[in-house]
Order: C-alpha cells, then structure tokens, then sequence
C-alpha cells in the first residue's frame, strides 16, 4: 500500500464547529490530485490503531455539506490516554495503513497527543507529517488567540443568560446561579457578560477559577443584590477553587488529566439560602452550552472550516509538527489571520483569562474583555423589550 492518504483524528469533546474544521480539512484534500485516499479516524485515536477508518470517498457530496451546521463530531472523538508505547504503536498503525499526513482536531491535550505521535513517527523512521487543529469550547489553548469552538459557546451562554436576566428581571423573586463549563479556565463564563446587549440587562457578578473564590465576599456580594433588586444573575465557572487549589464543591471524580467538577452552582445556591435566608436556584447547562447549533456563531463557523483547510495546505507543504493558529489583527472591524505554531509551544499548556480582562473585585469582567469578545460572536444577540 503506497502512502498516500490523508488521516482526519478527532480527540476530546466535540463542540458546535468541530465538524466545520472536518468539512474544510476533507473538502480541501478531496480537491489535492496529490492526495490519493481522504480518511476520517471512528472514535479517535482507537480507530487508527484498530483501523476503524472512514473513506470520504465514498460519502455523498450532499452529506458533506451536511458537517458544518451538524452538533458532536461525525466521526466521533474519545479521551483515551496514551503512553509513550501507545504513541509508537500508533506510528506503526499509520504507516501499516499507508497514511502520509495525519491532522489531529481537538484541545491542549489532543494538541500533546498530535505533539507525541508527531514526535514517534519522527523517532521510528515513519514518514508522516503530522498538524494540529484547534478545537475547544473552553478557549484554553495556548498562543493561538482564540480556538474554534469557543465563540459558539460564547454565544450559547450570552444569548441563554440574556434571556434568564430577563426572567429574574421581570420576576424578583429570587437569586439564580449559572454554572458553565470551562476547567481551569473562565472564557466562557466571562462571555455571560455581554448578555445586556440584549437590551434589558446582564448578570450582576460573573465568577471566574482565575481568581482564588472567597465564600465571604460572594455572600457580601449576594446581600447587596438581595438588598437593592430583592434578586439576581449570578454566574459561575465549573472550575472555582478557593485559596491554596481546594476546589469550592468537591469533585464526583478525578482521572489522571481530567476533573468531573462538582455542582458548584448547586453548592453555592443552597449556601445563599442557608446564610442569607433567601430563595436561590441553580441552572447548569452543561454540555447544551458545548452542543448548541442553534447558537453556533458564523464567524466561530468559518474560522473552523478555514482552520481545517489550512491544516491540510500545511500537511501537504511538509510543515510537520504545527499547529494552525489564529493571529487577530484588529478587533473593529474584526480582522484575523491563520498561522502555524509549533506544536512544542502548544503541549498541555493552559490559556487562561489574563489579569486584564477581570475586574478589580474579581466579581466581573473589564471592557476590555468585552471588546475581544464581541467581533466572534457572529452578529448581535436578539433584543427583548422590557417595561418594568
């Protein structure tokens, strides 16, 4: 078998756009005379090893056109970790099945993953040219100013807390508390922010893991709110922790890597009634945050597809051990530009919200952050209208 294929992998969990990235990087290698098969890895790193491959070949057109308006990842994902021998076992499987370029799609750990079996085939004789592409609603990784994937759920968790501020608002009756996903990093919860621009208001603190969570001052902080609106917006990152690391709720459960975070917003609603005597709900929305079509941000959309079809020019051009990136140029009018990053710089290394962009109670976002965020979510939110 000549080495002529070209391998699509997905890794972590999928987000609102990581098809678009597997349309651009599938379109654009369907279309490369250099590029003999175009194949989709099922179920991740498992399906190299266990050739499970899909050939895009034989995929009607109408279904490919299908990927950048579909949820999840069409040819699945997984969290598998891996060890050095994996890694190798991996290089063989790719050379066995002739693959030539391998693009690996997902967040900073499937960016060490891409990284590794990059440096395998290198270490084993096996010529593959391996690139990353971005992919994470959590908006962690690093250099690269924002990953696809993020700005959906910026616009997911904007638009929702919009319309839940205008429930509380129209009803004050009692303090709600927002939880959103993120890890170790508060992007998206920092994107409830621009929930007033939906015309009737925003939340009214915004908690970020960025910043050691201090039980007092958030209880301070509550008592105004009951105090002056007799109710509340209050959102919250997964991944608050008070001083020293020690998570606010206790973690369900912990592997190696990963962190099933507790009910923070549970945690903090029962505190808010047992301390302060006054009603609190708790909203999580989870993974409909991550999911969301509905919500998907254009510009979230076309970067991802250019993203992918980028990579696929950077495989072919040899420029092995990369990964796209996005490089802003100016944020009004909003300009961008992709660029390849070398992959070492990338490795499991967190971008978390800079000092900058958080206020000075730590308790909310600056302008700042406000400004960055706006150009990527796609067009404005929906106004509502509001007498009271």
């Amino acid at each position: 078998m000549g080495a002529d294929g070209l391998l699509v992998m997905h890794g972590g969990g999928p987000t609102a756009v990581i098809n678009a990235s597997l349309y651009g990087a599938v379109t654009e290698a369907l279309a490369n005379p250099s590029v003999g098969r175009v194949l989709g890895a099922i179920g991740g790193v498992g399906g190299i090893t266990e050739g499970n491959l899909l050939d895009f070949a034989g995929v009607l057109a109408s279904r490919l056109e299908m990927l950048p308006s579909s949820p999840s990842s069409a040819i699945g994902s997984s969290r598998k970790p891996l060890g050095p021998d994996d890694n190798v076992e991996i290089a063989r499987a790719l050379e066995r099945q002739g693959i030539r370029w391998l693009l690996c799609t997902g967040g900073n750990g499937t960016q060490d993953t891409c990284g590794k079996i990059w440096r395998a085939c290198r270490e084993q004789g096996v010529e593959v040219d391996v690139v990353g592409i971005p992919k994470t609603m959590d908006n962690d990784i690093a250099v690269t100013d924002h990953a696809p994937g993020f700005a959906s759920a910026a616009r997911f968790m904007a638009a929702s807390v919009s319309a839940m501020c205008a429930d509380v608002h129209g009803l004050p009756a009692h303090v709600s508390i927002v939880e959103t996903l993120g890890r170790n990093a508060g992007w998206v919860a920092a994107a409830s922010s621009l929930a007033d621009e939906s015309g009737v208001c925003g939340p009214d603190l915004i908690y970020l893991p960025e910043r050691d969570f201090d039980e007092r001052a958030f209880l301070d902080d509550a008592q105004r709110l009951v105090d002056e609106k007799h109710s509340g917006v209050i959102v919250v990152s997964e991944g608050l922790h008070k001083a020293g690391g020690e998570p606010v709720a206790t973690p369900l459960l912990r592997t190696e890597r990963a962190t099933y975070f507790g009910d923070v917003s549970a945690h903090l609603a029962r505190l808010v009634i047992s301390e302060l005597g006054c009603r609190a709900r708790s909203e999580k929305p989870g993974l409909l945050g991550r999911c969301s079509i509905a919500w998907q941000s254009s510009v979230d959309r076309d970067e991802a597809v250019a993203c992918g079809r980028e990579a696929v020019r950077a495989a072919l051009a040899g420029d092995s051990g990369t990964m796209v990136g996005i490089e802003r140029i100016a944020s009004d009018p909003y300009e961008a530009r992709l660029v390849r990053i070398p992959i070492e710089r990338v490795m499991l290394e967190e971008r978390c919200v800079p000092p900058e962009y958080i206020n000075e109670r730590g308790n909310g976002v600056t302008e700042a952050y406000r400004t960055w965020l706006r150009p990527l979510l796609g067009g404005p939110l929906p106004r509502f209208a509001s007498f009271c």
